[in-house]
């Protein structure tokens, strides 16, 4: 539908200086663009900044408009504005003219959003993360309507562990695999494997149910989840205001190497300071080699305690105690190299955002990859 508006054009309010100090524009920026279907609030940002996760800075953006941006739609003009001292990024909403004195703007468009949707929409719902033998305690399918063993759409099946009053909609789970983080060895959740939909008809105990969707097989002993609020999609790109160190856990897709538009899961959540819109560099670990001109002197070359890993004490007696221990590999988070070995410096290699964060994971969609993006990756505050 269309609805006049009494202004010939209507220029949104998010139009700010940019800080040369802090944000640089792109060297081959246009002087305008104008958005069509299928944009993305990073892709338009890329053509006029050299890092496009700097958007909301350049916009001035609070950390409540970050949660809840302004929107854009296909037909509205991003314009950069060069009339005053600094750069200004100016959004024109489109209109059409129906007369000198008002004109008509069109408002059952549906906004771009920040990234591509249709890349992360799986993961936006499912799979689910959750703490380790959480579902054991969730209600689960007894059985099924006359004996049927895989459980399809429209099958009625009976619950136990739902009680009255509790929800109507219920996913359905399996326990899947233990997410680890690859530092402390320590199980940060378990990713459980979406199977389908249940819709509740009747409690009691056991409850019926039926089946309204099943993704995969559902059998008797898989588990129910109730359906949780709608996730945000609404986001936008922005750095984390603390410094975060994290790795990349898992890649997506069956592959042993990611790049952009990849899906990755991280070893760090809400308690860690992560939220959704967050932007992180991808680091790859700088190789240890020996330095070639390196020539080890013979105090060197003496076996030391540390290296044979035990320890020797005097006791309160005067004897020799041996302790046998591994020694540390890092001192004050730096590696203890050998004589003559180096690290090389770790390199960015891309940079990805967040867009589903849990309590000690979170999922990331990688934006940017000059080199393949591999587990165990650093990702850090860029």
């Amino acid at each position: 539908m269309f609805r006049p508006i009494i202004t010939l054009l209507m220029i949104c309010g998010i139009s700010l200086p940019l800080n040369a100090q802090e944000v640089e524009l792109n060297k081959n920026h246009p002087e305008r663009h104008v958005v069509v279907k299928g944009d993305t609030l990073w892709g338009i940002s890329g053509q006029f900044l050299k890092d496009p996760w700097q958007w909301p800075k350049v916009w001035r953006l609070n950390r409540s408009e970050i949660k809840n941006p302004h929107l854009i739609y296909p037909g509205d003009v991003v314009v950069l504005d060069n009339s005053g001292k600094t750069p200004r990024l100016r959004v024109l909403h489109e209109t059409i003219t129906l007369d000198p004195h008002a004109v008509e703007e069109q408002t059952d468009k549906t906004a771009i959003s920040t990234i591509p949707l249709s890349v992360i929409h799986p993961f936006l719902h499912q799979p689910l993360v959750i703490e380790k033998d959480q579902l054991v305690k969730s209600p689960r399918i007894l059985a099924a309507q006359d004996n049927r063993v895989v459980l399809s759409p429209d099958t009625r099946v009976y619950i136990k562990g739902i009680n009255e009053g509790d929800a109507l909609n219920w996913h359905v789970y399996r326990p899947g695999k233990n997410l680890v983080d690859p530092d402390t060895k320590e199980v940060l959740g378990v990713e459980a494997n979406y199977l389908g939909d249940a819709k509740l008809v009747k409690y009691g105990d056991p409850a019926s149910a039926d089946i309204v969707k099943a993704k995969e097989e559902i059998f008797s002993q898989d588990r129910l989840v109730a359906m949780g609020d709608e996730v945000t999609t609404n986001f936008v790109p922005h750095a984390p205001e603390a410094n975060i160190n994290g790795r990349i856990i898992h890649v997506y897709g069956g592959v042993a190497e990611g790049g952009p538009e990849s899906i990755v899961t991280l070893n760090r959540g809400t308690a860690d300071g992560i939220e959704v819109g967050h932007v992180l560099a991808i680091n790859r670990y700088g190789r240890i080699i020996k330095d070639p001109e390196y020539s080890a002197t013979a105090e060197e070359q003496k076996p030391k305690l540390k290296e044979v890993n035990f320890d020797v004490k005097t006791a309160d007696d005067g004897s020799k105690v041996v302790n046998f221990k591994k020694a540390p590999t890092e001192l004050n988070g730096k590696p203890i190299l050998p004589p003559g070995m180096v690290k090389l410096p770790d390199e960015r290699v891309g940079l990805l955002m967040v867009f589903r964060v849990f309590d000690r994971v979170s999922y990331a969609l990688v934006m940017q990859a000059s080199q393949p993006v591999y587990e165990l990756d650093t990702v850090t505050t860029p």
